[in-house]
Parts: structure tokens; sequence; C-alpha cells
């Protein structure tokens, strides 16, 4: 009891002491020094995520080509040759299919969006025939409802106008934006460049992070709660490696399958149409949605019976995808219920955007299960069963009808 207590206690001076800490920082910085913090490592980040994506091909590579010898054990220097040559091997894979995607797609994509930016008068041509047929159906038949949208339109032009003659002192910050944009490019490129260098020493260190790691952990929490963290850190890597790398191969695979069929059934814009689809995809539950909308819009613009075949085809594409391709390749890795996935989309979209709408769900995945583990335990503890079931209503434990 006392040894609990004084846990207990050291518990409670952390949170204290972490909480002052935070908020002495947040009165003083306001938060820019994290900002500060997270700039200057992001290429370590990049390089970080780059190493977790290819270790699995490093390890096929070494363990296939290079299979250990039960009776040898290898020598320092030969261990470091064969995981150079599987680090070499795995760039290869990844530096070829970029290529192969680049000289079949690029060019085509090229050609799309050229044709897209030639078809734009025609397409405002398209659209304004469809307006004004629909406001001249709408004029006719309610003469009222007319009268209060040329007082609208009057106000709208007279506010267009302001807009026009205040457009010139506004170029400026213009051009400032789209040069800014132009330079986030550009540092961007130079981060991934640095990350590609990064991710190279992780992955040939990786067994060395590993076990430093395993010693922060024995180094921080008594003998008898390492299994536990050591346990609870395979599980969330078991969660993220499964989702993060399949959700991955997933939408490349969509977007593979999206650019033949469309190709085989002559759909306009099918290479912008495939890259739409496969990036959205990696947004569970709504990326189909986001990627078909803009997709069936321009296809609508050429021809609307076409955008109808294509609706028909992404729906089948999608239900290939989720009962057939997405099980075979991500499995139950989460453990989610739909309602928590769309939960955790909408809140990691919130707070972080599309990155939080990819990660959000492998990061609520993780909660969900470390919170299960700690209610089960408790319920063991007090020597009730685990099981849910057991809870509702004709359980053991649930309530019983009057």
């Amino acid at each position: 009891m006392e040894r609990k207590n004084h846990y207990f206690s050291m518990g409670v001076s952390a949170f204290v002491t972490a909480a002052a800490v935070l908020l002495f920082y947040d009165t003083l910085f306001g938060g820019k020094a994290v900002l500060a913090l997270l700039e200057t490592v992001r290429p370590i980040l990049y390089g970080a995520f780059i190493a977790y994506l290819l270790a699995p091909m490093v390890n096929f590579f070494e363990r296939h080509l290079f299979p250990p010898h039960p009776e040898r054990e290898r020598k320092r220097s030969q261990a470091m040759l064969i995981r150079t040559v599987g680090i070499l091997l795995a760039w290869l894979v990844v530096w070829f299919f970029f290529y192969l995607l680049a000289s079949v797609l690029l060019p085509e994509l090229y050609k799309s969006v050229l044709q897209l930016i030639a078809n734009v008068d025609k397409y405002y041509q398209t659209i304004s025939g469809w307006v004004t047929s629909l406001s001249n159906h709408l004029l006719e038949t309610n003469p009222d409802l007319a009268q209060q949208i040329v007082e609208k339109l009057g106000d709208y032009f007279q506010d267009f106008g302001k807009w026009l003659s205040g457009l010139l002192p506004q170029l400026q910050t213009v051009m400032t934006t789209v040069s800014g944009g132009v330079w986030s490019a550009v540092n961007f490129l130079m981060d991934l460049l640095v990350g590609i260098i990064a991710s190279v020493y992780l992955l040939a260190t990786k067994e060395r992070c590993a076990a430093y790691g395993r010693k922060l952990v024995y180094s921080l929490f008594p003998q008898e709660q390492v299994g536990l963290v050591l346990r609870g850190t395979k599980r969330a890597d078991t969660i993220f490696s499964g989702f993060v790398r399949g959700k991955l191969l997933d939408s490349i695979i969509i977007g593979i399958l999206c650019f033949v069929c469309c190709s085989i059934l002559k759909f306009p814009y099918t290479p912008l149409v495939s890259v739409f689809v496969g990036v959205t995809n990696v947004i569970p539950f709504f990326g189909p949605f986001l990627g078909a909308i803009p997709s069936t819009f321009l296809i609508l613009l050429v021809s609307p019976r076409q955008a109808l075949y294509f609706v028909i085809f992404v729906l089948a594409l999608q239900q290939l995808d989720g009962n057939v391709i997405g099980p075979k390749i991500l499995g139950n890795t989460t453990g989610l219920s739909s309602l928590w996935v769309i939960i955790a989309i909408l809140v990691g979209g919130g707070f972080f955007g599309v990155a939080g709408m990819f990660f959000g769900v492998p990061v609520c995945a993780c909660l969900n299960s470390l919170i299960n583990f700690f209610v089960d335990a408790r319920l063991r503890k007090k020597g009730l069963s685990p099981d849910s079931g057991e809870y509702a209503a004709g359980g053991a434990y649930g309530p019983r009808p009057e």
C-alpha cells in the first residue's frame, strides 16, 4: 500500500510539474517555440516516415537474398554490407516505380491539363447555358422571384465593380502569395531530400534505434511494467504498419485500376480522374466521394451520358475495393467500427487537415486498444467478465427485465 501511494504521489507531482511548465511556456512564448522546433525537425520526421514505410521491403530483401546461416553468425562487416544492399535494392524499386509512373502517367496528365485549360471557355459557355435555361424557367413561372433576382444581380454587379477597382492595388499581395507558395514548394523539396538521406541512416541503424528505445523503456518504467509497455508498443506498431502501409498500397492499386478501366471505357481526362480517385482514396470512408465528385463534374462538362457511366463505374470500383481488395490488404488492423472511423476522420481533419484525416484512424485505434486493455484488466481484477455481451440486456451483468 505504501509503495502504491508512493507511485501515486510521484505521478501527481510529475503531472503538476508538467502542467506548470506548459503553462509557463504558453504564457511566455504562445506556442511559437514548438512550431519553430517542428519546422526544424520536419526533415527528420519525413525521413522517419519514409524509413518506416521502407523497412519491410529492406527486411524482405535481406531475408530472401541473404538468408541467415543456422550454424554461422554473421560478422559485423557482412551484416553492414547486406544491409547496404537491402537499402539500395529497396530504393531502386521505389525509384523504378516512380519512373514508370512518371513515364506513363505524367505525359498523359500534362495533355489532360492542357486540354482542360484549352476548353475552359467552352465549359464556361456550357455552364452559362445551363444556368440561363434554368433561370428562364424559374423566372417564367415565378415573376416575384424574377424581380428579387434582378435586384440581387444589380447589387452583385456593383460589388463586382468595386472589387475590380480595388484589384490593382492587391496585385502585389497576390504576387507575394504566389511567390510564397513557390518558395514553400522549394522548401518542401529540400526537406524531402534531407528526409531521404535521413531515412537511409535510420534504415541502416534500425536495430540500434530499437535497442535504445527498449533501453529507455527499461530505465523509465518499473520491471513489472516493462512487458506491458513493450507489448503495447508492438500492438501500436501493428496497427500503424497495417493501416498506413496497407492503405497506401490499396490506393495505388485503385488508382492503377481506375486508369486502366477508364482508358478502356474511353472516359475523358482519364489520367486526371485516376489521380483524383487514387490520391483521395487514402482518406478512409470519405475519400472515394471526395475524388469522385470533381471527376464526375469534369466528365459531365464533356458528356452527361459518360458522367453517368463513370458514376456507375466508381460505385463498382469502390465495392470491389471495400469487399475484396481492402480486406485482403488491410484486414481488420484497426478493429474500429464505422462510427468510430467517421469520428476519427472528422476530429483528425478538424485539427490537422488532410494528414489528420489519414492518421486519425490508426491513432484512434491505438487509443481504443489501450482503453480496452485497461478496462478489461480492471474487470478481471474485480472478478468480472471482460466480454461486452455479458453486460447487455439479458446478460450476466446486464439489466434484468421487470
